[in-house]
């Protein structure tokens, strides 16, 4: 396991507060000077604060270099934090970088050797023989920010100390632990601080202060739990971290959390943070071979399906280092690191290298100073997928100046054409293409663009411009899209697009070898490896191993704290996997809320690789959107082999038989308003309405002259019925609460769901009152056009929807069209 190489790493040479109980020489807990008075620090906010510590410095992703990918991959990794190496970084960077938009300096675990009389980090005498201030002072002269590490809680020597706090008269560290003693972090180096005690929060004031007087501007905050291969509350930072971000924030100072950050603790982290990593280190620990691999980054891409919709000016989804700037040391083929370099752009996450900045090869230098992709992250824009069901993935990301940003990933085993088609992005009408890396505008395309022989491992990245008269679509869960009041997304409100197969089973009763096959039950077995279950931590893949596995395949992992997820449609979950010794215990979340503990484990005296166990399983969820995630607790090993999906079914029937020497029409009762169906096909050609069926009010009838040219046996006919757009919406049960939208354009349009529980909406376009709505409906249906202006004049304008009664308002599309 990487992260245990890390361990060991650190444990050897960690900074902050947990370092080894190192005291002054010639100190003890009775010979520490007085405390001098409090200095107050006076901060000025202002009426678009943002919500981390470092207000308006974080509303763009920061820029810059950390030292760990070089402590890691060098023999001797604090040679990489002297001041000597941290002088000639910042020089370097002075000199090719720092013109585009890079000015941190971040230096790593190891900076401290010890703490003062005071209980505060000191600077390593030996790595700064002439004072870490004067390296930080030449970093600052060079016009750049500096950033420091460390860690939660507090080490057991400094406890035993009881050494009093700066500025705190009557506070001693002795008084700060939690007791009985608690572990503090991943490794167990320090113990979890009372922050109900008055004097825990002064205790990290003055370290807070310290650093300011120091000229500190960035802060990375490590081993942060819910996360760091911890998520069941068994180590707990956010205390922690709240604390920090006080703290701080009376100095501006950036605070980054790492790593893996517990995304069901989302909502705390964005509260208090600049930014936050979402998976586990880039580094593949190859020392003196490579800084990372493949895999590394390929792993990112489901995770920021996850993370995408939490980034944003304020705060920001941390992918760890981007390793791309030298071919010799990278790990990554060429392609790999413009398509590394790619995903950071259009996550908006923090783009700050790991190279040596002194030894930057040629296309390292391109990937890093291409100003039009540099502009794509500084505009803060976060990317999502179209869809995770395929290994060619289209992300894209509205501008406002309604332009699109799209990145054709190519993450399958061999070349491929990509084709991004404009309608999935919201875009109806023609649009200009141009190519970022290549620096050139391909062209005008109608509605679709294709990228030829895209490489494996590698990427197009393009912005798409709509032409004139165009619409656009933008999506509830959209960054220009403004909400005031309680509002919250999906929970059940929302309906997803879904289908359901209508299996007939075909016989022909004149044919003596003819007999009605086996048909099928509502439940969906998804498999280990189906692309839309997302994997954290360190997973392995195995097959053929002959165990009775379902499809002979299972997932698995060593690391606890390593997780599944799954999104599903439905009203229950089976968690199936193998039992064995070698097994333990895995935490069960359904929509983050802890459910059970369940074994895995089995009892060697009942053999072993006992296979297709239902360990987990809930029946009785509300008929919607859920997420079932497990954790790794204990044991050597965890294991996933499928899950089973419980649905309620749409079709009454959902079988039907149909015998070609007796044909008759088969008719099935739709389960949702017959509005709702969006087509029947099978084997994806869509079945042609009025001839091969017809609906009748809630009945739809397959003719017999299509049933006839089915082949004996079973047939799946797959029932489609339409959804919210993109399968989600936000929900406000509060009169008064209002969504907002800022548009250039000469028409708008509100598309949203009509259901029994809604009420009246007010519509305002520039302030003025245009319409009231009635989004009453007797059935719950989904993206109808509820209002429309046209005929404005072309300049920006501001589309406001207010709740004026009902129990509940739903907001879905927004949609506005560009002047022709």
């Amino acid at each position: 396991m990487t992260r245990s190489v890390r361990s060991r790493v650190l444990r050897a040479a960690l900074a902050g507060l947990v370092v080894a109980g190192l005291l002054p020489a010639g100190l003890s807990t009775s010979t520490a000077a007085p405390a001098p008075a409090t200095t107050s620090v006076t901060t000025t906010t202002s009426a678009t604060e943002l919500s981390g510590p470092a207000g308006d410095k974080a509303a763009h992703p920061y820029m810059g270099w950390s030292s760990y990918s070089m402590q890691v991959y060098n023999p001797n990794g604090g040679s990489w934090i002297t001041a000597d190496q941290l002088i000639a970084q910042s020089d370097a960077m002075h000199a090719k970088l720092q013109p585009y938009g890079y000015e941190y300096i971040n230096i790593d675990a190891g900076w401290n050797d010890g703490i003062d009389g005071y209980g505060r980090p000191t600077p390593s005498k030996k790595l700064y023989p002439n004072g870490l201030q004067a390296v930080i002072d030449h970093i600052h002269a060079n016009g750049q920010k500096v950033g420091l590490y460390t860690i939660p809680g507090i080490s057991k020597a400094v406890i035993d100390a009881k050494l009093p706090i700066y500025g705190a008269p009557g506070c001693t560290t002795g008084d700060l632990p939690v007791l009985p003693l608690q572990k503090g972090d991943y490794w167990g180096i320090g113990y979890r601080i009372d922050f109900s005690k008055p004097c825990a929060q002064k205790y990290i004031d003055s370290i807070a202060d310290l650093f300011g007087s120091w000229g500190l501007d960035f802060l990375k905050f490590d081993s942060v739990t819910p996360g760091s291969g911890i998520s069941d509350l068994s180590v707990d930072a956010r205390d922690d971290v709240k604390a920090w971000s006080q703290a701080l924030k009376r100095h501006n100072i950036w605070l980054e959390l790492s790593w893996a950050l517990d995304i069901n603790y989302a909502d705390t982290w964005k509260q208090y943070a600049n930014g936050w990593r979402i998976e586990w280190d880039v580094e593949c620990y190859c020392t003196g071979t490579a800084l990372t691999a493949w895999p590394n980054i390929n792993r990112l891409f489901p995770k920021l399906a996850e993370w995408w919709r939490h980034a944003g000016p304020g705060g920001w989804n941390d992918l760890d280092s981007l390793d791309v700037g030298n071919g010799q040391m990278d790990g990554l083929t060429q392609d790999e690191r413009r398509t590394a370099a790619t995903l950071w752009a259009v996550s908006a996450a923090p783009m700050y290298i790991g190279n040596d900045m002194t030894r930057l090869d040629s296309y390292g230098l391109e990937l890093l100073t291409n100003r039009e992709v540099i502009a794509v992250n500084q505009a803060g824009r976060p990317a999502h997928p179209l869809s995770m069901k395929t290994n060619r993935q289209v992300w894209f990301a509205l501008n406002p100046d309604s332009s699109y940003t799209v990145a054709l990933f190519n993450l399958g085993q061999t070349d491929a054409d990509m084709t991004v088609n404009f309608a999935d992005l919201g875009l109806n009408g023609a649009g200009k293409v141009r190519d970022l890396w290549a620096r050139k505008d391909v062209g005008t395309f109608a509605s679709s663009f294709t990228a030829k022989d895209v490489p494996v491992h590698g990427v197009r990245l393009l912005k798409v411009t709509p032409q004139k008269g165009a619409a656009i679509s933008v999506n509830d869960d959209d960054l220009r899209v403004s909400y005031d009041g309680a509002w919250q997304r999906n929970s059940n409100y929302e309906v997803p697009a879904v289908s359901q197969a209508l299996t007939v089973g075909v016989t022909d009763s004149s044919a003596k070898s003819s007999s009605a096959a086996d048909l099928p039950t509502r439940t969906v077995e998804v498999n280990n490896n189906s692309p839309e279950i997302a994997y954290s931590g360190n997973w392995n893949y195995s097959s053929g191993r002959g165990l009775g596995d379902y499809q002979d395949d299972v997932q698995w992992t060593e690391g606890n704290g390593d997780s599944f997820s799954y999104s599903f449609v439905g009203t229950g979950v089976d968690y199936v996997t193998e039992t064995d010794p070698g097994q333990g215990d895995v935490d069960i979340y359904i929509d983050g809320e802890f459910k059970q503990t369940v074994s895995t484990y089995l009892d060697p005296a009942q053999g072993h690789n006992k296979p297709q166990q239902v360990v987990y399983s809930v029946s009785d969820l509300p008929n919607g959107s859920h997420t079932i995630r497990g954790v790794k607790k204990s044991g050597q090993f965890m294991l996933l082999d499928k899950l089973n999906i419980r649905q309620e079914s749409l079709l009454n029937p959902d079988t039907a038989a149909f015998d070609k020497n007796a044909p008759a029409d088969v008719s099935v009762q739709l389960g949702r308003d017959p509005g709702e169906l969006a087509g029947i096909s099978k084997a994806g050609q869509d079945l042609v309405k009025g001839t091969d069926y017809t609906v009748d009010g809630n009945v739809v009838t397959i003719s017999k002259a299509y049933l006839a040219t089915l082949p004996v046996g079973n047939t799946a006919l797959d029932v489609r019925f339409r959804g919210d757009y993109r399968d989600d919406i936000h929900a406000t049960k509060a009169d008064g609460a209002s969504v907002s939208l800022t548009f250039t354009g000469t028409g708008v349009d509100w598309s949203t769901a009509l259901a029994p529980d809604q009420g009246d909406a007010d519509v305002y376009v520039d302030g003025k009152l245009v319409r009231r709505v009635n989004l009453h409906n007797d059935t719950r249906v989904t993206n109808r056009t509820v209002f429309s202006a046209t005929g404005l004049k072309n300049a920006p304008h501001v589309v406001r929807i207010v709740k004026v009664n009902g129990d509940v308002l739903r907001n879905d599309t927004i949609r506005y069209t560009l002047a022709k």
